[in-house]
């Protein structure tokens, strides 16, 4: 987090930026999001900021203005966009800019729900800003989704208005830094009150920005626990991915990926598409990276981070990084967003990990709790065989050794079908280790390529990834 900068009040923000003569814009709010723009009201010095605040707030009021949506929900990123095309261009066909030289336009819209009566749903919602950074270029814009936390609309509300000012704010001031933009969302708030779960920044100035970075800022400033991107690097909602859908996960290090995680990856899928009533239309897949993974040398290496990220892209997989680093939190997650079929492929050397009691000594309930959570209706998990380093020993489910007072524990899964063993793997990939191709590939080893996928092997080579130096080899 950023300590030299000077942490404002969302009044002194909001006062700031009234002040400032050369920025002038609108304000549109639907839904439960009407608090924003009262503190540009109250401030003082409005009357050069505002052009128009309005709030939509009947749904066929606000389709007269913005269009009907066609599956009918107004809390939406298509919702949002339709406001922000819509007022800019507004703006920008009223206002004659030869009257305003050097005023940089902006719109400014949010489109929320508040927690229900019944408090069984908090609420969540979507918020962006379109704006320049000077008059002569074209627009940027920032769109981020929310979800709330507190047990109150009224204090849901007073939270979303100062994300606003400080959305606002971040854009004139700190444009050209959206990692400071970012840290800067939370000023005077707090990850209790709100949680940012996917953000998105593009525009003339924000071209070279990858948004692959700018999630992987919220998952490390704690700011949300998981954040998805799709093959082409495009942030995606986890809600909007994930709803109805069967999951099938993987989670590595994939530094760099081999031929065992692509083998555990088609063998596990290939065993789920086996069951009845699935299909790709209504699977996702996904291979997952812990920041305890990404950390695993020190710090987090952004370079590094970016290089696992384009390999499992360049492979056509989606991938979620995320700050779980047991695997009921992972499952506990996906059980947020659908009620179908959940599977985790992984080997036998990670499952022993999952039988590990003191892997849990911060839960009241210990393991039983995590297994409880972990092995919830529809999750099994598939099994990949394993060759111990030291002994040669081929481990599988029937095979593996947990502690003695967990072996009827370990039996009642595997009973019930809840974990499965991997029998149509690839036998000569067993003995392949990732931390021993990754030493190969940093000392100018040979013999690699064959371990990883060709397109792997490739970019390794081109891109000069993970450690590899072109020409170099071992005397």
């Amino acid at each position: 987090m950023y300590t030299s900068r000077q942490v404002l009040t969302p009044r002194q923000k909001a006062l700031q930026i009234n002040l400032n003569k050369n920025i002038y814009g609108t304000f549109s709010e639907i839904g439960a999001g009407q608090e924003t723009v009262r503190y540009f009201f109250r401030a003082g010095a409005a009357s050069k900021t505002i052009a128009k605040a309005i709030s939509a707030y009947d749904k066929d009021f606000s389709d007269s203005i913005y269009g009907k949506e066609p599956d009918n929900r107004y809390v939406s990123q298509t919702r949002l966009l339709r406001m922000l095309d819509y007022e800019i261009k507004l703006i920008e066909d009223r206002i004659d800019r030869k009257s305003c030289p050097g005023r940089k336009f902006f719109s400014y819209a949010n489109t929320v729900t508040t927690i229900n009566f019944n408090k069984t749903f908090k609420g969540h919602g979507w918020v962006g800003i379109r704006f320049q950074m000077n008059e002569l270029e074209d627009y940027n814009e920032i769109i981020l989704h929310v979800r709330f936390h507190e047990n109150d609309a009224k204090l849901q509300q007073e939270t979303l208005g100062i994300l606003g000012v400080n959305l606002i704010y971040g854009a004139f001031f700190y444009g050209e830094d959206p990692k400071v933009i970012i840290d800067s969302l939370y000023d005077e708030l707090n990850t209790d009150q709100i949680e940012i779960d996917m953000i998105n920044f593009s525009g003339q100035r924000y071209a070279g920005v990858d948004n692959r970075l700018m999630s992987l800022q919220l998952v490390k400033n704690g700011m949300t626990d998981a954040v998805v991107f799709e093959p082409d690097g495009k942030n995606v909602l986890p809600a909007d991915e994930f709803y109805k859908k069967n999951i099938f996960a993987l989670r590595g290090s994939f530094r760099p990926v081999t031929n065992v995680n692509i083998d555990m990856c088609n063998q596990g899928l290939k065993m789920l598409m086996s069951e009845e009533n699935i299909n790709e239309h209504n699977t996702k897949i996904l291979f997952e990276i812990t920041t305890s993974n990404l950390r695993a040398a020190g710090e987090i290496n952004e370079r590094d981070f970016l290089d696992r990220a384009d390999v499992l892209g360049k492979l056509g997989y989606t991938v979620l990084i995320s700050n779980f680093s047991e695997y009921y939190r992972l499952v506990d997650y996906f059980s947020r967003f659908t009620t179908e079929k959940i599977r985790i492929s992984m080997g036998v050397n990670n499952l022993l990990d999952v039988f590990e009691e003191n892997y849990y000594d911060n839960l009241g309930g210990g393991i039983m709790e995590a297994f409880g959570k972990l092995f919830r209706k529809d999750m099994k998990i598939y099994l990949y065989p394993y060759i111990d380093q030291e002994t040669g020993e081929l481990l599988t489910s029937e095979t593996l050794r947990v502690n003695d007072n967990l072996k009827d524990l370990y039996k009642y899964f595997k009973k019930n079908g809840r974990i499965v063993d991997i029998k149509d793997y690839n036998e000569s990939y067993l003995r392949i280790y990732g931390k021993k191709i990754l030493a190969q590939i940093v000392m100018g080893g040979t013999g690699w390529e064959d371990r990883v996928p060709k397109d792997v092997a490739e970019m390794i080579k081109d891109r000069g990834m993970f450690g590899y130096s072109k020409g170099f080899t071992l005397p």
